[in-house]
């Protein structure tokens, strides 16, 4: 069923949706009313007087009586109600743009008149969907696919095409191109509604589009203005990145706008020296703009300095958060004001002024700031803003409060034209790790433009120096104590040899079953513990015997584990990370094993309620070792241990301490302070470098840095070659025994048999519990108290000695000056060392072929019977 609507003048077709649900229910209420008014009347043509249909009868009255009520309240709708197409209708005929609705076929449900009227359609019948209006031109027949596709899936969408002519096929061709906007929606089902039905909406938007382009040539005509002014001109972000640069300014720089891209550079990539610090201290407040003067220096592509000013103006949000920024650049290279000398030579002092290394600050009568230079600003930003230094304040903001009494008598003193006024050395007020050392000078001649001023103070930053200090001091501190344990190693070393020596020999003659046969038992047993400390002693001071073999960290420490576990109980989990690939490191096993097993009781002890250890390996590049700012470590590569403990940490304090002789925080008779100290004294002889970290309550973090070894590659033997190394010396040396000289495979026959030997020894004591040693073993001994003595004694017999044990450090003659001596005469003499001290400590003093065996102090009977017989049978 078709009507037709009044519209504007047209007749527009308004396709009949189908009856509604309430229209049937209309129509059924309507008949069940008449058919109760029949029923009554017949039943009343009848005279029905029954009490069945006067029953019938009372129920219909009331029904239709119902019914009639709710009809007339509105309760139940029986007359057709046509109010919300009208609304519809009415709004659509409203709109300026053309609007159609049309079915999912596309078939036209109702059209506006300004749809009619776009499209050229003078009455109903001429109307056309958009599609037949618009099949001949391809991009607008894109859109309309698009649109279609997002309408068949629930979407709304929005298109823009251009078309040569209008959409009213009678617009003459010359009115030039059209452009159009067209919008696509789905409109939501009502009752009754089997599909949804589509609105298209259609409007000329011409008019505006040339006012867009009207606007964008207006803007290009602007940027092209902009991009060739005599100035130049840069804007950026609140971080700093430009997002714009024009062509004046990127020439004078050297930059190429065809590879430029917004936030590619940033402010600290154009201005040089100072002049960030400059820029970044220009702030406004919130909500407003601010915009100041500055002269500094830019940075040109080549590395070069172009001097320029500067008006920078920067808005900041509501806030107080720094908003953009836009900056205006005037090359004073290229003559500006060139006629205004004064104005140049203020230009070149400002210049040189921000651009000086040293902070500098003019400062008034009562000690207010006047005037500062770019690196006073940055220096001194934490504790004063730019805003505060222009306003005035007080010098002593920027002074450590324990000082500021010291400066304050300094500008006293300035102010009073004294000379000589001493430097005041002070900490950063809002950072105490920061050091710095202002020199107040006196302002002899006052100039027009500051009248007021009484002082200039230079500020220099000194925290670098005050840590290098520190660090020498410790340096010192612990090369003294080094030195000093060593010596006492040394004798005591003496004193354990003799001690053993003596317990040695008295064993000899006792039995198990004598009285004193256990107290001697217990002086050797004691006499070795003391062994030990001597030995972490000598740890410490880098003057132990080490035999440095290369090593892979990975092995050692997985074969490591399992003792540590032992030695760490139960509440302690070990956790072990190792770094892949990692490269060798050359270092002694037994030392470095030593050096783990030490800091994971250290751990264990500081988890008495349990915790994870972490031991953790990995490579530590040449590049990462120089980022870490040590000034004692090469930029070389490394081989990192990190031991971790979750443990109860250790105080700032005393942690520089931790590493000193005889210094602990455990319980009398828990710790000797020996432990940190002798992995402290073999890490620094494995030539690497051990940091502590730690945070109380926390854990502590001990990372170890041993150097990488890279083999060299063995050269050819030929004349001329260099003397080997020093490393390599110590292979050809016959070492005997490890710790305490004790051998893995001894001779069968320890027996001297005629064999004579020539013991060199300085201390009594163990020269002559040595001779007397190795006279029970069959030796003919003969002693000399130095080097001097055993040349003689060498002379007498004519040289008929077949082995000689002498000592290092002695007087008058020391022993490698004795083996020199002695190889001169006798090539051939096989020769022992006898001492306290590393072997490398005096190898390196000895020929590259000297060839000689080596046994440390303390050592006992059987120790020197082993040395002397291996060499002999060598």
């Amino acid at each position: 069923m078709t009507k037709l609507r009044q519209a504007s003048g047209y007749q527009m077709p308004i396709v009949d949706r189908g009856a509604r649900p309430g229209t049937v229910l209309r129509i059924i209420v309507l008949a069940f009313v008449l058919t109760a008014s029949a029923v009554g009347f017949i039943a009343f043509k009848n005279q029905l007087e029954n009490e069945i249909g006067l029953g019938i009868l009372g129920v219909l009255a009331m029904v239709g009586i119902f019914f009639l009520v709710s009809a007339v309240i509105g309760f139940i709708e029986v007359m057709p109600q046509s109010r919300s197409d009208d609304l519809a209708r009415a709004f659509l005929d409203g709109l300026e743009d053309g609007a159609v609705v049309t079915d999912r076929k596309g078939r036209i449900v109702y059209a506006n008149a300004a749809y009619a009227r776009l499209t050229g359609a003078s009455k109903a019948t001429e109307v056309q969907p958009l599609e037949a209006i618009l099949s001949r031109n391809r991009e607008a027949t894109e859109a309309i696919y698009r649109l279609t596709n997002g309408l068949r899936e629930g979407r709304k969408g929005a298109e823009e095409f251009r078309l040569l002519r209008p959409l009213s096929p009678g617009a003459s061709a010359g009115s030039g191109a059209h452009w159009f906007q067209l919008k696509a929606s789905v409109l939501p089902l009502r009752d009754g509604d089997k599909q949804p039905l589509h609105l298209w909406q259609v409007a000329d938007i011409t008019s505006s589009r040339d006012e867009q382009e009207r606007f964008f040539k207006e803007l290009q005509n602007a940027i092209d203005y902009l991009d060739h002014a005599p100035a130049g001109f840069f804007s950026a972000g609140r971080r700093g990145e430009i997002f714009y640069i024009n062509a004046t300014l990127a020439d004078w720089l050297g930059i190429d706008l065809t590879k430029f891209q917004p936030g590619s550079l940033s402010m600290a990539d154009l201005l040089a020296g100072e002049g960030l610090t400059l820029v970044q201290s220009v702030q406004a407040e919130p909500g407003l703009k601010k915009t100041k003067v500055l002269d500094l220096d830019l940075r040109k592509a080549n590395g070069q300095s172009l001097p320029a000013r500067l008006v920078h103006s920067v808005s900041s949000t509501r806030d107080g958060a720094p908003g953009e920024s836009r900056t205006i650049v005037l090359n004073r290279r290229a003559g500006d004001d060139s006629d205004q000398p004064g104005s140049v030579a203020a230009m070149r002092f400002t210049r040189f002024f921000n651009n000086t290394p040293m902070a500098i600050a003019s400062i008034d009568g009562d000690g207010r700031i006047l005037r500062t230079n770019a690196p006073f600003l940055k220096m001194f930003s934490g504790a004063v803003s730019r805003d505060e230094m222009d306003n005035g304040a007080k010098l002593a903001l920027v002074v450590h409060e324990n000082e500021r009494q010291a400066l304050a008598d300094a500008l006293a003193a300035a102010k009073d034209l004294q000379g000589d006024i001493a430097p005041i050395d002070s900490r950063h007020p809002k950072d105490e790790a920061r050091h710095f050392r202002f020199y107040v000078h006196a302002v002899i001649d006052h100039t027009d433009e500051a009248p007021e001023e009484a002082a200039i103070v230079y500020a220099v930053e000194t925290t670098e120096q005050k840590a290098l200090e520190t660090q020498m001091a410790q340096t010192q501190k612990m090369n003294a104590v080094g030195t000093l344990a060593g010596g006492i190693a040394h004798d005591f070393n003496n004193v354990l040899t003799a001690i053993l020596l003596s317990a040695d020999h008295l064993l000899l003659s006792a039995r198990s079953s004598d009285a004193s046969f256990a107290d001697l038992m217990e002086i050797k047993r004691n006499a070795n513990r003391a062994a030990v400390l001597v030995r972490q002693l000598l740890a410490f001071s880098r003057k132990q015997t080490m035999r440095p073999t290369v090593l892979n960290l990975t092995d050692v420490i997985g074969d490591l584990r399992m003792l540590v576990d032992r030695m760490t109980g139960t509440h302690v989990k070990i956790d072990v990370d190792f770094g892949r690939d990692l490269w060798p490191v050359r270092t002694d096993l037994g030392q470095f094993e030593q050096v783990l097993l030490n800091l994971a009781v250290n751990a264990r002890d500081a988890m008495p309620n349990g915790g994870t250890l972490t031991i953790r390996t990995r490579n530590l590049p040449a590049s990462e070792a120089a980022a870490m700012n040590r000034t004692e470590l090469p930029a070389e590569d490394f081989v990192v241990v990190d031991v971790v403990d979750e443990g109860t940490g250790i105080a700032p304090e005393i942690l520089d301490k931790i590493f000193e002789p005889f210094f602990t925080t455990k319980e009398v008779g828990k710790g000797t302070g020996l432990g940190l100290s002798m992995v402290y004294g073999i890490v620094k002889q494995s030539g690497g470098y051990i940091y502590p970290e730690s945070e109380v309550g926390k854990g502590t973090t001990f990372h170890i840095l041993l150097p990488r070894y890279i083999e060299e590659p063995v050269a050819a033997a030929a004349e001329g070659a260099e003397a080997a190394p020093v490393a390599e010396q110590a292979a050809e040396t016959i070492a005997v025994g490890k710790q305490l000289g004790q051998s893995a495979t001894e001779p069968a026959d320890l027996t001297g048999g005629s064999a004579v030997v020539l013991l060199v020894e300085d201390e009594e004591a163990v020269r002559r519990g040595g001779k007397r040693m190795l006279e029970t073993r069959g030796y003919t001994v003969h002693e000399a108290g130095s080097g001097v003595e055993a040349l003689d004694i060498m002379e007498e017999l004519n040289g008929a000695v077949d082995i000689v044990v002498s000592d290092v450090v002695m007087p008058e003659m020391d022993g490698p000056t004795l083996l020199r001596e002695l190889r001169k005469t006798y090539p051939d003499l096989k020769f022992i060392f006898v001492s306290g001290y590393a072997e490398d400590a005096f190898a390196r003093n000895l020929p590259s072929d000297a060839k000689f065996g080596f046994l440390p102090k303390p050592f006992s009977l059987k120790q020197l019977a082993v040395a002397v017989r291996e060499m002999l049978d060598s």
